[in-house]
């Protein structure tokens, strides 16, 4: 796994995770429909929680990358 994150580089990442957190880009962003559902206490389908996961996933990523270099 560490070889995986230490072999893409930052340009191509960088640009993923933020299509990632935008999309899609009408009319709100999953990403931030999630979490306010999160907030509000409705995030309790499991295709809800798998959606935001599925959007954050690339940020953990940038995350793990940047904290590795």
């Amino acid at each position: 796994m560490l070889n995986f994150l230490d072999s893409v580089p930052y340009n191509v990442l960088i640009p993923f995770t933020a299509l990632m957190l935008l999309a899609p880009f009408h009319p709100m962003p999953h990403v931030v429909e999630k979490l306010a559902m999160l907030k509000n206490g409705t995030l309790v389908r499991p295709i809800d929680i798998f959606d935001l996961l599925f959007h954050l996933a690339p940020l953990a990523l940038l995350c793990a990358k940047w904290m590795r270099g």
